[in-house]
């Protein structure tokens, strides 16, 4: 039971998850930045200009899809619900 646990009475395995977290959002949301400044160069550069703004309905919508994913990420940690 040492192994699971460190000095100061945290799980080890807490530990892990949050850095892989941290890591895997990271790493997404570099990726989504990326894909994103390449799209919107592309536009700037067919209409001979900046790009086009982002609409607050498109942010919104962005918005609730992340929230959503956070939800279903959480749902993961409960584990499998038991039939009755």
């Amino acid at each position: 039971m040492s192994e699971l646990m460190r000095k100061d009475n945290q799980p080890a395995w807490k530990s892990q998850t949050y850095l892989t977290g941290v890591a895997a959002g990271a790493l997404f949301g570099l990726v989504a930045a990326y894909m994103y400044s390449r799209a919107a160069e592309e536009d700037a550069q067919r209409n001979g200009g900046a790009p086009n703004t982002v609409s607050t309905g498109e942010v919104i919508g962005l918005g609730l899809a992340a929230l959503a994913m956070v939800r279903q990420i959480a749902e993961m940690g409960k584990g499998p619900t038991k039939k009755k």
